[in-house]
């Protein structure tokens, strides 16, 4: 080990995981090391169910009604695909996909007014949903039409907007959406937390509402993917995929933070050195900053949550007005469908930011990934990707020019 690397990566959290793979690809010398004997740091997926009990200190064994052990995987922090989203593409730029399976999600609710109703975002939906009244339907179908068709690079679809100056709160305007579209399309299909957007230029919340519909198209359920066996197989899965890439390496079960060294720190034996060091924030405590925390519950259910169509798999989100909160609760479940439960038994888990604060925080040259956020979806982690990637390089990551590199460097597909 004693050798130097372009880059060396601590923790095998997802992100970590994906700038691993994406330095590998590019063809950087990647020493990849995790201080526990497995995949996934705190967004790993605990199998048996034993080593859950144990994990959150529960007395005694569980009970025989939750079934085998090994038939559990539960995830400590859950969240999912977007089908068309950002974090599908790293993935087939990686070619983890070819070690992973997924299955769509079933449905996709909101919470109004004490009920939960399925969220509309095509035409046919919004006209058949009970969530609005008649006049209100008309309105937020013009609203999505106008969305389907904005293209940002095509003024003559603006309609008299200016997307990088017009406010989401003027567009809303311009359509007469009242307080509760504003809601669920704030929150449910632009997946935002907060409502800070709505004082921010348009065209990413268009942009975000335009990835909903799109990744909806795909798989017509919902636009939401899962893998098989809970999300710890998403980082199992890049050992497999890079493989045959001879510039990496990756080893579990070490203590890297006493063997790898940053320019000024003291020296040790087994000194791995590196140009640029990628971590996850309990690598290196003394130089992060806690500014904020979320509170996530684990249910054991034996029935799927009520008004979602007995749905084996969902996410409902609360919207932070319909609870009087600054921000959203988000509730996703998952079962035996997704191989992470025994028969007949259903995992939900509820999510919500405690405080909301999130500053901005740049190290050089280490480089420490967020900790993951309340969200049950995985663009937010993936704007992290983006941003270490762009700190670490000096370039923006855009999937097009990954794609060239790959083939120069290893050819054709």
């Amino acid at each position: 080990m004693n050798e130097e690397y372009d880059v060396i990566v601590l923790g095998t959290g997802l992100t970590e995981c994906i700038l691993s793979g994406i330095m590998s690809v590019n063809g950087k010398k990647v020493l990849h090391m995790d201080r526990n004997p497995y995949y996934g740091g705190e967004s790993a997926s605990i199998t048996p169910l034993e080593d859950l009990y144990k994990r959150f200190k529960l007395p005694g064994p569980p009970p025989a009604s939750m079934g085998r052990g090994r038939d559990w995987n539960v995830d400590l922090i859950p969240k999912f695909l977007m089908a068309n989203g950002q974090l599908v593409k790293m993935l087939l730029y990686t070619e983890v996909t070819r070690y992973l399976d997924f299955k769509v999600i079933e449905g996709s609710f909101v919470y109004k007014g004490g009920k939960i109703y399925k969220v509309p975002s095509t035409e046919a939906e919004a006209l058949a949903s009970s969530l609005m009244g008649l006049f209100e339907k008309r309105r937020f179908r013009k609203f999505l039409v106008y969305v389907a068709n904005f293209d940002e690079k095509d003024t003559r679809t603006f309609e008299g907007i200016d997307p990088k100056k017009t406010t989401m709160r003027d567009v809303y305007k311009k359509f007469d959406l009242g307080q509760d579209v504003i809601d669920f399309t704030g929150h449910a299909l632009a997946l935002y937390r907060t409502d800070d957007y709505l004082d921010q230029p348009c065209c990413e919340t268009i942009n975000r509402i335009k990835l909903y519909s799109e990744s909806l198209a795909r798989y017509g359920k919902s636009p939401y993917l899962y893998p098989l066996y809970g999300l710890g197989e998403l980082p199992q899965g890049f050992p497999a995929a890079l493989e045959a890439v001879c510039c990496s390496l990756l080893l579990l079960g070490r203590k890297p933070v006493w063997h790898v060294t940053v320019p000024n720190a003291a020296g040790h034996c087994n000194i791995a050195r590196c140009k640029q060091l990628i971590c996850d924030p309990s690598y290196v405590k003394d130089r992060v900053e806690k500014v904020g925390q979320v509170i996530r519950v684990i249910c054991v259910l034996s029935h799927p949550i009520k008004n979602t169509n007995d749905a084996n798999s969902c996410q409902i989100i609360i919207p932070q007005n319909q609870v009087n909160r600054k921000s959203d609760i988000y509730v996703c479940m998952i079962s035996s469908a997704h191989n992470v439960a025994a028969q007949g038994k259903y995992i939900a888990i509820v999510s919500t930011t405690v405080e909301t604060k999130e500053p901005e925080k740049e190290i050089r040259p280490i480089f420490i990934s967020r900790t993951y956020d309340a969200t049950t979806h995985f663009e937010t982690t993936c704007d992290d990707i983006k941003n270490i990637y762009k700190r670490m390089t000096g370039s923006e990551f855009d999937f097009e020019e990954m794609k060239r590199k790959k083939n120069d460097i290893y050819g054709e597909d």
